[in-house]
């Protein structure tokens, strides 16, 4: 099944990264094909424990069976909630691949690739309510732009929120097709693809809380991960690395960090190494490695 889901990136670096203790526990929050979670495993000793979480109900296809592992089917905001579920308070480590998984870009019916005509749908979890659907048929056009913008980086934001609204006037936009239908002029052949990508980045973004759901992940942190215990993250856009590596270097999303009575900074994290990016070898193998960024911190 793993197969499937094409290779974890970047496998050894981001395992590596935590410092696995035999008898540590460890959580994985993005299970998707178990890459990460089996490479854990084969680290871990008899008393060890790696809990893994994915709110898509596919990934729960690829299940360890083994009594040292527990798949969570949550989003991963949840984690402190449904750790203690499991009797876990603190645990040595935490384990993250942000994004969309390649399983999920090449089932055409989630509606995730520009690649397939399919129902607009780029939801990670089909629990959910809001659908790429409803953000392109339902969102006001200044709603798009402000998505658009600040979600995808689309310089000509407002050009392409306002076709879309133009076009919705004629009846709903359904598909992926119907979509690049709308976005016609904006979209010259030879660069199809390179436009879409972004909007359609957007779109899922903003369909999947998934700037919310890093932040809200990343300040749960400091009181799970134990002193000496380790984060390792992969980010595979600007948006998500810049959040991580400002909260590994001041506990905060911008600003400074915060700072004592006698001056002194603090902060819950130092950063281990610097960035660490796929090889040439990897992103050959691999195409989806090729914006990934690993960036590793220690609790302290």
């Amino acid at each position: 099944m793993m197969s499937e889901y094409h290779n974890p990136v970047l496998l050894k670096e981001t395992v590596d990264g935590l410092g696995i203790k035999p008898d540590g526990v460890y959580v994985d929050v993005t299970f998707g094909g178990g890459g990460h979670s089996r490479e854990i495993m084969s680290r871990l000793g008899e008393k060890g424990r790696l809990f893994a979480f994915d709110q898509d109900e596919d990934a729960l296809r690829n299940v360890i069976d083994e009594e040292r592992f527990t798949l969570i089917n949550e989003n991963f905001r949840f984690i402190k909630r449904f750790l203690r579920f499991q009797g876990v308070k603190q645990v040595d480590g935490v384990l993250g691949d942000f994004g969309v998984s390649s399983h999920q870009f090449d089932v055409a019916e989630r509606g995730f690739s520009t690649r397939f005509d399919a129902g607009l749908d780029m939801r990670m979890s089909k629990r959910s309510e809001l659908s790429a659907y409803e953000v392109v048929n339902d969102y006001s056009e200044e709603e798009l732009r402000r998505v658009l913008r600040m979600y995808g980086e689309v310089k000509n934001a407002g050009a392409v929120a306002r076709a879309i609204v133009a076009h919705r006037e004629k009846g709903d936009i359904k598909t992926t097709d119907a979509l690049k239908l709308a976005l016609g002029r904006l979209l010259p052949k030879h660069k199809e693809q390179k436009i879409l990508a972004p909007i359609y980045q957007a779109i899922r973004i903003e369909v999947n809380q998934e700037i919310e759901v890093l932040k809200e992940f990343l300040l749960q942190m400091p009181e799970l991960i134990k002193v000496g215990g380790r984060l390792s993250l992969i980010s595979y856009h600007s948006l998500e690395d810049r959040l991580v590596k400002n909260f590994i270097r001041s506990g905060k999303f911008e600003g400074e960090p915060e700072k004592d009575f006698y001056g002194n900074v603090q902060v819950p994290f130092k950063k281990v190494g610097g960035l660490i990016k796929p090889t040439e070898d990897e992103i050959a193998q691999n195409n989806r490695a090729r914006s990934a960024r690993l960036r590793i911190a220690e609790r302290i």
